[in-house]
């Protein structure tokens, strides 16, 4: 009867032990795009609950939310893009990277374009000024490589009237004529584009090029420091995911949907991510140079001392 009883408490302390409700803890925020699509698939495939964490994926509006929502501890990690997060780190907001996302390749770049507006016309980068162009946050991947590709064209990013717009409501302000264009990628522009409320401009940022990290995975230093295991573990899921990826990109359309509400079938339509679990001071190395040519930056960033340990 003892020897019963003891093998019974021992397998419930075991099931204790590893049962979901004992893991840790994490809330990752991204904006409705595909670029955190290795966090989805590792939740949405049981990766991260393989490893013992409970991760949580939260829609963020605007890219440029996601470093304050750090600090202000309402996520653990979250996904900005590169430029977001050097110049949070110039402002002093105290953050490191953690874990690679989504990476520049010949396919994102073609498909990261200006949609515009049915009935206005914009083929060139000067038909832009006296325009009024939604981007998905200011200091965001998009804009900061919308204003390199003006002033590359001669063009004075101070011509063209751009205002902070959320992807989801992307579709909505070119119906409604809010704006003359809009700065986007990913199912957004399949959304636009089936709707038949805009067409295909400037594919600005395939004129430009570029393989440098999109988004990453961030967290203050201080989350970071007091939990390396947490932060082992998360890189091991994404990494576990990226190889998922490779092998079946289905996996990723059908994360991507979900978390960004939209049809597998216009998620397919549009060009795959790049997705790499590994992030370098050498990737944000890329993104400090144009950022310092726009002066974007006030301080000296030191980019290898931004990285999670």
């Amino acid at each position: 009867m003892k020897k019963s009883l003891a093998f019974a408490l021992a397998g419930g302390l075991t099931a204790l032990a590893i049962s979901p409700a004992f893991a840790q803890k994490i809330r990752v925020g991204c904006t409705s795009s595909a670029d955190c699509g290795t966090a989805m698939v590792a939740v949405d495939n049981g990766i991260f609950e393989k490893l013992g964490l409970d991760v949580e994926m939260t829609r963020i509006a605007l890219n440029s939310n996601i470093p304050p929502a750090l600090l202000s501890n309402s996520l653990e990690i979250g996904g900005p893009t590169s430029s977001v997060f050097l110049q949070a780190a110039d402002g002093g907001l105290d953050l490191v990277a953690v874990a690679g996302a989504s990476y520049m390749h010949e396919a994102s770049n073609e498909g990261t374009v200006a949609v515009i507006r049915d009935g206005v016309t914009i083929e060139k980068a000067s038909d832009f000024s006296g325009k009024k162009v939604g981007v998905p946050g200011f200091g965001a991947y998009i804009h900061i490589l919308f204003v390199r590709y003006l002033m590359e064209n001669g063009v004075d990013p101070a011509s063209v009237n751009l205002v902070e717009t959320s992807f989801p409501s992307m579709p909505d302000v070119i119906r409604t004529g809010a704006v003359d264009a809009v700065l986007s990628g990913g199912p957004i522009v399949a959304r636009i584009l089936e709707s038949k409320t805009g067409h295909l401009g400037p594919k600005f940022v395939s004129e430009l090029g570029g393989d440098a990290p999109i988004i990453f995975y961030a967290a203050t230093r201080d989350w970071a420091q007091a939990n390396p295991e947490a932060v082992k573990k998360f890189r091991e899921g994404i990494a576990e995911a990226v190889a998922l990826i490779e092998k079946d990109r289905e996996v990723a359309i059908a994360s991507v949907a979900k978390f960004t509400e939209q049809t597998p079938e216009l998620v397919r339509a549009t060009p795959p991510s790049k997705y790499k679990a590994e992030i370098t001071a050498e990737g944000l190395g890329w993104w400090l140079d144009l950022m310092k040519k726009q002066d974007l930056l006030q301080g000296s960033v030191d980019a290898a001392n931004l990285l999670a340990p």
